[in-house]
């Protein structure tokens, strides 16, 4: 992409203008004075560890939360956004991380929700809509039919969902929130397409992203976000990967160790024999040790996902054996998962591991009932022993709130997922599974996120660790297998587990057989 704005419309004159924007939150000050100008046809990169102020700041634009101070101009002029409303009726549209989509709604509707439809004959006529959105869908890579329900829709089919209802708007900004966070290679492609196009048509872009390369690879300027202030704002061109990391951080960032090597006791606790289930899962067999990170790497799609789940037991298995320390294991719900000792750290953690509206301590007991209760037969809470085990895991996790009765709802992404962890952590699972688990968080919780896996594999835990993130499964893991359209298409070891080489399997040829697997 070009450096400079090939737009046609000057650089010195922001249509957006931010300044010393302020925002508290139940005692704790969220924003302590940002500013941001965002100018139209230009795609900005937002970045910042989480906890710095993006999400609220992106609120306030929303018209989901007022500031206590600072101004918002348009065009010069001062405006108030008192409401969701206000802001799409200003030219402005959201595609936030956990999206906004109308399950029991298909597509089309999710697309056109809130907009003005066409009508015959004073009757509103789908056909009509259908004809005027497709060609935007098509634009947006939706190949899928428009009346497809969005609950039978993968993450990634739910985003191009969203990012076409902006399309359909014709928005003058759209901000879009960790955008690749669930999209594969080919996904990623046709996003980074569509920004471009909507840069030439001089839509402003504003990309929120902890990828600092698709920042590097896609934005204009970039403004950086650390501890509630605006710290730096300056042309990408000018800018390192470094520069940015510095300034993220406050400081020089250090090299992160990979954590303790995992010691292999040569015992099998968990394996699989041609699991069989249509259409995602079809003959995977693999075996892992105690004390062992395995990867599991592969397309959106790939079958991955739906293969843990038969591991908890949120899925049952149509054919193949699974055995777990020895003894045969076909979980028939989630509760006879973990009664065995396996944990699930789901991809969608706001919708499927927390309860938001919740406390801390009320999420950590969540999967440590029967421990906390007053007695075993009686089923209530020992609301003390609770605040404790909450206490000693946000210690232990190094979890950023005011106290135990904080609202996980109010944290950061990074956060909630070191929430999400510590729950399970707290049961000394035997299996641990983890979908995306650094998916949306910072530099610096990613890390911490790293270690405490490599930690847990040192202690004797067997863990199993799906990415989307090529890049992510060499840092952490021992083995990675890598699946294509259901199947385990390659095996990875040592020197072998590159970026290149999870990518150029993930593409694999569809007919590819399964592969024997063994640790």
């Amino acid at each position: 992409m070009a450096d400079e704005l090939d737009t046609g419309v000057s650089q010195d004159a922001p249509f957006i203008s931010v300044a010393e924007i302020q925002k508290t939150f139940g005692g704790v000050q969220a924003l302590k004075g940002v500013s941001l100008d965002l100018r139209a046809g230009e795609v900005h990169g937002l970045v910042g560890a989480n906890g710095a102020g993006k999400s609220t700041m992106i609120r306030i634009l929303a018209g989901l939360e007022r500031p206590d101070g600072g101004r918002i101009e348009l065009d010069g002029q001062p405006i108030v956004i008192d409401s969701p409303q206000t802001a799409t009726k200003l030219g402005l549209s959201f595609i936030h991380q956990e999206l906004a989509l109308v399950p029991r709604m298909n597509a089309l509707e999710n697309i056109m929700l809130g907009a003005p439809k066409q009508t015959r004959l004073g009757m509103l006529s789908w056909s009509a809509v259908t004809e005027t959105v497709k060609p935007i869908a098509d634009r947006a890579g939706i190949a899928f039919p428009l009346d497809s329900p969005i609950s039978k829709l993968s993450t990634a089919e739910r985003w191009l969902v969203s990012i076409c209802r902006a399309l359909v708007r014709k928005s003058r900004l759209i901000v879009m929130d960790e955008p690749t966070a669930s999209l594969s290679v080919h996904e990623v492609e046709r996003l980074f397409a569509i920004v471009r196009e909507l840069s030439k048509a001089n839509v402003a872009v504003l990309y929120v992203s902890h990828r600092l390369d698709e920042i590097m690879d896609l934005c204009h300027r970039v403004t950086v976000f650390r501890d509630g202030r605006s710290v730096m704002q300056a042309m990408r061109k000018s800018l390192t990967r470094r520069d940015m990391v510095e300034a993220i951080v406050g400081g020089a960032m250090q090299a992160t160790e990979r954590g303790p090597a995992a010691k292999f006791d040569g015992a099998n606790v968990l394996e699989l024999r041609d699991l069989h289930r249509h259409p995602h899962v079809r003959g995977v067999s693999l075996d892992l040790c105690r004390g062992e990170v395995l990867g599991l790497g592969g397309l959106v799609g790939a079958g991955r996902s739906e293969l843990v789940r038969i591991l908890f037991g949120a899925d049952r298995a149509e054919q193949g054996s699974i055995t777990l320390e020895g003894r045969p294991f076909a979980p028939r719900s989630p509760a006879a998962a973990m009664k065995a000792g396996v944990a699930f750290i789901p991809e969608e953690r706001r919708a499927d591991g927390l309860i938001l509206n919740k406390s801390i301590a009320f999420n950590f007991g969540l999967a440590n009932l029967q421990r906390l209760r007053v007695a075993p037969s009686v089923p209530l809470i020992q609301m003390g022993r609770r605040a404790k085990l909450a206490d000693e895991m946000m210690q232990q996790l190094r979890v950023r709130a005011p106290n135990v009765d904080t609202p996980v709802g109010r944290l950061s992404g990074g956060n909630q997922q070191k929430v999400l962890i510590g729950k399970w952590l707290s049961r000394r699972p035997r299996v641990l599974i983890l979908d995306e688990p650094t998916r949306g968080v910072d530099i610096g919780a990613r890390a911490e996120i790293h270690r405490l896996i490599r930690n847990l594999a040192a202690e004797g835990v067997a863990v199993i660790v799906i990415s989307s993130e090529a890049e992510e499964l060499p840092e952490v893991c021992d083995r990675v297998l890598v699946m294509a359209e259901g199947r385990v298409v390659k095996q990875l070891t040592g020197p072998e587990i590159t970026r290149n080489n999870i990518v150029q399997a993930s593409y694999a040829e569809h007919a590819a057989p399964n592969i024997a697997i063994h640790a």
